[in-house]
C-alpha cells in the first residue's frame, strides 16, 4: 500500500480530498445560515418571533448533517471499492 497515491501526504488526490472536505464544512455553515435567515424572514412576516428562526436553524442543521453523511458514505464506498480492486490486482500477479 506504500505506492497508493490516496495515502501519500501532499499528493494531488489527498489535496483534492482535503478540498472536498473543506467544501463540506462550508456547505454545512451556509446551509444553517441560509435557513436561519429564511426563519428570521418568516418570523418578521408572520410575527411569530423566534419560532421560525429556531425551526430554520434546526432544519438547516438537519439538512446539512444529512448531506454531509451522504457525501462521507459515498467516499467510503469509493475507497472500499478501490481497495478491493487493488487487492484483486495484487493477487493476479
Amino acid at each position: 500500500m506504500a505506492d497508493d497515491p490516496l495515502r501519500k501526504p501532499g499528493s494531488a488526490s489527498s489535496l483534492g480530498a482535503a478540498g472536498r472536505y473543506a467544501g463540506l464544512g462550508l456547505q454545512f455553515a451556509i446551509s444553517i445560515v441560509f435557513f436561519l435567515f429564511v426563519g428570521q424572514w418568516l418570523d418578521g412576516r408572520f410575527g411569530t418571533e423566534p419560532l421560525f428562526l429556531y425551526l430554520g436553524v434546526f432544519v438547516g442543521a438537519g439538512a446539512a448533517f444529512y448531506s454531509m453523511y451522504r457525501s462521507l458514505m459515498a467516499d467510503q464506498r469509493r475507497d472500499e471499492e478501490q481497495a478491493r480492486e487493488s487487492e484483486r490486482e495484487g493477487r493476479g500477479r
